[in-house]
């Protein structure tokens, strides 16, 4: 619109050039041409608007949204329209208790209270994108700043109206997918009135109070240490059966020999030793003798 108006007053001036000096009159040609060039190029880029990659553009004439979206790329539009641009792609929203993670600066987590009146504190990150065909209602019932009254404003509300069904302990532990499936239901509702898509919820992280925290790992240590004791006790239990089935397999041994041996047996296995000692070629004089078992003497060969 600039190089419109500037063409616009080249033109006049021009027109009007032998009105105000002599000399000014000599131009006078060239400014009209200056001034037509000007207003030609003015209108060209004015009706020829691009649009990004990922992007749509909203047209607003006289301060009223037109509902034609415009895609990617180049498009022919009035000269006298304004064109906002909306991008479509996934962002993300993140409110976290890390200074340097969250899109506010400082300390923006959000602070809950529990069904057990604790407060918790929940690290999140909103993923959605904008609605393509629901850019002029955004524009024209939001504004450019949906993430901050939208987003922003939804999931902190939500998530408080939520949380306040569960304990705290229940919130880190055990229904935690419960509880982000839920405020995913809400939010996702929400989003859709509003033009926009929710893609993902994720629950970066939750703080429990440090009184909570303390008792919490109080209750993991005595549960390991009980485990411990039990693997000790069992340990313990294994060891006991070994040296029970060790006794009885002596026990056992020694029964077996008390009634299976014999005088005659005995006597059988003395002549088979003094055999053998007797043909060995390191044999030594060898007196054996005793109740029951001839004497006999055994010289070196």
């Amino acid at each position: 619109m600039l190089l419109v108006f500037l063409g616009f007053i080249v033109l006049i001036v021009g027109l009007n050039a032998g009105r105000y000096s002599e000399g000014l009159g000599r131009w006078r040609n060239g400014l009209l041409v200056l001034g037509g060039g000007l207003l030609v190029l003015g209108v060209a880029f004015s009706t020829v608007v691009q649009v990004g990659v990922g992007q749509v553009g909203v047209q607003t004439l006289f301060g009223q949204p037109q509902q034609r979206v415009l895609p990617p790329g180049l498009s022919v539009v009035n000269p006298l329209v304004d064109v906002t641009r909306f991008d479509t792609r996934t962002q993300n929203y993140t409110m976290s208790a890390v200074r340097t993670e969250g899109q506010q600066a400082g300390d923006d987590a959000i602070r809950v209270l529990s069904a057990d009146g604790l407060e918790v504190v929940i690290d999140l990150t909103v993923l959605y994108h904008v609605v393509s065909s629901e850019a002029p209602k955004i524009l024209a019932t939001i504004g450019e700043d949906y993430q901050d009254k939208v987003v922003r404003a939804l999931a902190r509300t939500r998530i408080r109206d939520n949380a306040v069904y569960y304990d705290a302990v229940a919130l880190y532990s055990t229904r935690r997918e419960e509880f982000q499936t839920r405020i995913l239901a809400a939010i996702e509702k929400d989003f859709n009135s509003n033009g926009l898509k929710l893609d993902q919820l994720l629950i970066r992280n939750i703080q429990l109070p440090e009184s909570v925290k303390r008792s919490i790992e109080s209750k993991i240590s005595a549960e390991q240490d009980a485990q411990k004791m039990e693997f000790v006790v069992q340990k313990e239990k294994q060891e006991a059966e070994r040296k029970r089935v060790e006794a009885q397999g002596i026990a056992d041994y020694q029964r077996i020999v008390n009634t299976q041996l014999s005088d005659k047996l005995l006597q059988y296995e003395s002549i088979k030793a003094q055999q053998a000692i007797a043909t060995s070629p390191n044999a030594k004089v060898i007196i054996m003798g005793g109740k029951g078992t001839p004497q006999m003497l055994i010289g070196d060969k």
